[in-house]
């Protein structure tokens, strides 16, 4: 949500690990239209930039990641490396995220499916 982060961590080279989990959408407004407007779905698909060679553009190493076979192989060359690391994750457009708490819910209400 603010890519400043990627030149902090360059700048004072902190070892961070950062995923990001790409469903293409704006995840969690996405998943309100989907769970809450029966998938009246407004403005909610992303044009995403080249996550990794923006993460390189800051002298960060990544990776992409779109087959599922591909992924513990990748998280372990993630682990592995010394320095700041991004690694995307292309995911399905409507996976949704748990726990949630529903509009006008308080957080005991929280909904985990």
């Amino acid at each position: 949500m603010n890519i400043q982060e990627l030149g902090t961590i360059a700048e004072e080279s902190i070892p961070v690990k950062v995923i990001i989990l790409n469903n293409g959408f704006l995840g969690m407004v996405r998943q309100w239209q989907d769970i809450f407007f029966e998938k009246r779905y407004s403005f909610t698909t992303m044009h995403n930039p080249d996550f990794i060679a923006v993460g390189k553009a800051y002298g960060i190493e990544g990776k992409k990641v779109t087959h599922r076979e591909d992924l513990q192989q990748s998280i372990v060359d993630m682990l592995s490396f010394t320095g700041p690391y991004l690694l995307e994750i292309e995911v399905e457009k409507e996976t949704n995220v748990f726990p949630m708490i529903a509009p006008g819910a308080s957080v005991s209400q929280v909904r985990l499916s």
